[in-house]
């Protein structure tokens, strides 16, 4: 069994901002209220900033690429992924999370789980996962026990037998405190020019990062103070923070703008529509089932682009697809992106008419 990470120190941290404050309301656009350090609405913190889109995938390629088995490279891509929110960002005021540099003895203890992986099997369980955020919790929640960390995780807070008023996702131990974490794993594409949170959409059109964001600072934050909490806590809550791992999608394959308050390093990919996708050049593509989304891809299976597109003709739904390339034994994620049908932009901008999505 493998040996569980150091438990020192704390791998939360609260970014230069302070951390122990009450939780902000956010904005309308889902930033929280940061008075003259608030970015503006819409706004590029500096528009020639790109970056290579697959430049991320590389990078995970060479430090993780001895692992293979999905759970383990799932786990390895939480702890190591760059931060989707920028967590010095002044807008957040301190209340975005950071798991910070992983150390040389999480990666052993990382590689040693791909050598045997029964403990995180075992902590997994036998269910067939449908959610791929409730995957992605199960996930941490491992490590946080590994750790030694871990007081509670999915605690429901509720005001009478039939009010559930919410849900710590996460409650750590730290010193004589309690850190309660909000954890979320997202994936959004920007539907329009204006690169603002609210710009940033579901492939299902469901929800916006805008949205999320509103919901975690007005709601979810402020848990611990709820007096149908406090019989739950044994110790104070030192500090509420939201933990946001996930990908970001951009029109074209070009790269991502810099926009306020998303980490620059945040990984991204591109979408199209699926005319569009038939410009796409002939190599290995795969289709990523939702359950796969988080790590970038290892496999052995692939599609021809006339098989992929063939695949994705009549689908009523975006599609995460993955461009591979030749390594060793093994195909390797090169990039990836959604294939949208070809009416999904109109369909967002008739969700935003509608009052279903922001505008």
């Amino acid at each position: 069994m493998a040996s569980p990470p150091p438990g020192a120190p704390a791998p939360l941290t609260p970014g230069a901002a302070a951390a122990k404050r009450p939780a902000a309301q956010a904005s309308a656009d889902g930033r929280p209220d940061g008075g003259a350090g608030a970015a503006p609405s819409g706004s590029h913190a500096t528009s020639a900033a790109t970056y290579a889109a697959a430049q991320y995938q590389v990078e995970f390629e060479h430090r993780w690429g001895h692992l293979t088995r999905p759970h383990v490279r799932a786990l390895a891509w939480l702890l190591d992924a760059p931060d989707l929110l920028d967590p010095d960002a002044p807008q957040w005021q301190g209340h975005i999370a950071s798991l910070g540099p992983l150390t040389a003895q999480t990666a052993d203890w990382l590689a040693a789980l791909e050598r045997d992986p029964s403990a995180l099997e075992a902590a997994l369980g036998a269910r067939h996962y449908s959610r791929l955020g409730l995957y992605a919790e199960k996930l941490m929640a491992f490590y946080f026990a590994e750790r030694g960390q871990l007081y509670a995780h999915g605690l429901q807070v509720r005001a009478d037998r039939t009010d559930t008023v919410g849900e710590f996702d996460f409650l750590l131990r730290e010193g004589d405190e309690l850190v309660h974490i909000e954890f979320a794993t997202k994936f959004y594409l920007l539907d329009h020019a204006s690169a603002d949170f609210n710009g940033l959409v579901g492939p299902n059109l469901a929800d916006t990062l805008g949205a999320k964001m509103r919901k975690i600072f007005d709601k979810q934050l402020t848990l611990s103070q709820h007096p149908a909490a406090q019989p739950l806590l044994p110790q104070p809550v030192g500090r509420a923070q939201a933990l946001v791992k996930g990908w970001l999608f951009y029109p074209g394959v070009d790269g991502a703008p810099a926009m306020q308050g998303i980490s620059r390093r945040h990984c991204h990919g591109f979408w199209m529509s699926y005319e569009q996708a038939r410009q796409l050049p002939e190599q290995p593509y795969a289709v990523m089932p939702r359950m796969q989304w988080l790590a970038p891809l290892k496999t052995r299976e692939s599609l021809d682009k006339q098989t992929l597109l063939a695949a994705l003709r009549d689908q009523p739904a975006p599609v995460m697809v993955a461009a591979l390339k030749p390594e060793g034994d093994w195909l390797v994620e090169q990039h990836r992106g959604f294939i949208v049908p070809d009416a999904w932009r109109a369909q967002a901008a008739q969700r935003r008419h509608e009052g279903a999505l922001p505008a």
